[in-house]
């Protein structure tokens, strides 16, 4: 099988001959590696079955100091466009017809997050309690340029995945109330959900943290792959026995105890637990909770990427 053929089986809960993975690196943790691997290339080193592009997209544009201060601001947000749409599909061509992997488009911060890039995160969880219509026309805004944004890259048939990211939880519960969720937020990535599924391509979300409170309003709207899964938030066993016939998870690899603390051999062993435990009954794509970052010693990448790369028992 095909990378591309991988990721999509494992998605769709079908066996196969490997559990496909994507190991993504902050820059110094990438830096880390290039130590160990010298001149070589870390992508066809790593060689991961996903291939992350990030898209043309929008930001936030001159918001004046209404914006960070407490009370919600009279004026309108200003935004711009950033990113060239040519390059852009140029990439994804190129990609497709070199690589054969599977093309998922990365759009980190896309929601919630990006609420509070504009108030910041104290004001924007005050507006949320205290002023919800505020809260809700400022979210309504973003969720309407998003589906401008998602429309410009959607048709093409290369990309096979759009991953969309909001942080909505810590690692000891979500950062605002389930109603609050259900009310502020799901509407909104609902929306982003049903224009992704109407083109054909896989909808994945990006949360850190402990959301297992929505997990079951996630698998309602149609998510296919749930990121990043951490051990030391959410216990994966039984994210497994819960939800694993019914969402495909990305992540799961401890990045703040194994991966920096423990030896090259615990490494691997841990790996092969978790690809073991998740894995099963496929819906799986093997990886770190969250980018390897420059604490984690060049021996335990590699025993990463050696784990990763092992095929099914």
């Amino acid at each position: 099988m095909t990378p591309r053929e991988l990721v999509k089986a494992a998605i769709a809960h079908k066996p196969t001959p490997r559990i496909p993975y994507c190991i993504d690196f902050t820059s110094d943790g990438e830096q880390e590696l290039r130590s160990l691997i010298g001149a070589k290339r870390v992508s066809e080193f790593v060689n991961n079955d996903v291939f992350q592009i990030g898209p043309p997209w929008w930001n936030w544009h001159n918001l004046g100091p209404e914006w960070q201060a407490h009370e919600p601001p009279q004026s309108r947000a200003t935004v711009f466009g950033s990113g060239d749409y040519q390059r852009f599909v140029d990439t994804v061509h190129m990609i497709a017809d070199h690589g054969n992997k599977y093309i998922l488009v990365m759009i980190y911060g896309s929601h919630f997050e990006k609420a509070y890039f504009a108030r910041g995160l104290e004001n924007f969880l005050a507006d949320l309690a205290g002023d919800p219509p505020f809260a809700q026309r400022l979210l309504n805004r973003i969720i309407e340029r998003n589906l401008v944004m998602l429309e410009n890259i959607l048709a093409l048939p290369e990309i096979d995945g759009v991953l969309l990211g909001s942080d909505w939880g810590t690692q000891r519960d979500l950062i605002m109330s389930p109603h609050t969720w259900q009310d502020l937020i799901r509407p909104g990535e609902q929306r982003e959900y049903d224009l992704v599924h109407s083109y054909g391509k896989h909808v994945w979300v990006h949360s850190c943290g402990k959301v297992d409170k929505i997990i079951p309003s996630l698998v309602e709207m149609g998510l296919d792959v749930l990121n990043p899964v951490q051990p030391e938030a959410m216990d994966l066993a039984t994210l497994k026995d819960q939800f694993g016939s019914k969402l495909a998870f990305w992540g799961g690899l401890s990045t703040q105890q194994t991966l920096p603390c423990g030896t090259p051999a615990e490494v691997k062993a841990e790996a092969r637990r978790v690809k073991k435990l998740m894995g099963a009954g496929g819906g799986y794509i093997f990886g770190p909770a969250q980018s390897i970052q420059g604490d984690v010693p060049a021996a335990n990448i590699a025993a990463l990427i050696e784990a990763a790369k092992e095929e099914a028992e």
